[in-house]
């Protein structure tokens, strides 16, 4: 399941997930299950037919990155291995991390970060005046993004969602994220 929000220039969107990595380091041993969460830039390419045809829409590299995750060996909704990325190079995340508080109340602290849509942008490298509308929308979508956040984590504790796939191998990445 993919959820997304976008505005002028960066959106949101939200997926389950259910990850193995083989060399995960850390501790991190054994599948994960949950939600990601992903600031990312969205962009409108020109319309490919007539005035009436749809537009476009590509959702474009991430800015910041937060993953409700728990071990699958876990009760659900311990999310053990909640983390978040404040920061991209390209692509790529940057170290995980761990903040106390995602684990135990992960809508709340979600709350907390898009009260303040600018220090997230600037956490994640970005400047802010460059994303004004953005800002402002985003803080005003925030109950919307928490629902959805909500949501999928019930999904994912009933077993109705970040699930395994069929055919599970050495690495695993089943989402949309």
């Amino acid at each position: 399941m993919l959820w997304s929000i976008a505005f002028d220039h960066v959106g949101v969107v939200v997926s389950d997930i259910y990850f193995v990595d083989p060399n995960p380091g850390e501790g991190q041993e054994g599948a994960e299950r949950g939600v990601r969460l992903e600031l990312r830039h969205f962009d409108r390419d020109p319309l490919q037919g007539s005035i009436y045809s749809a537009v476009p829409v590509r959702v474009g590299r991430p800015l910041w990155r937060v993953d409700l995750l728990e071990s699958v060996s876990s009760a659900p909704g311990s999310l053990d291995r909640a983390h978040h990325h404040p920061r991209f190079d390209g692509w790529e995340p940057g170290r995980r991390m761990f903040v106390e508080e995602l684990s135990a109340d992960p809508v709340g602290w979600l709350r907390t970060r898009l009260s303040d849509p600018a220090a997230v942008l600037t956490d994640a490298g970005e400047d802010p005046s460059d994303h004004t509308a953005d800002v402002a929308a985003l803080q005003e979508s925030a109950p919307l993004i928490e629902g959805a956040v909500e949501h999928l984590l019930a999904e994912v504790a009933a077993g109705r969602a970040g699930t395994a796939p069929d055919t599970v191998g050495d690495a695993v990445r089943a989402s949309w994220l």
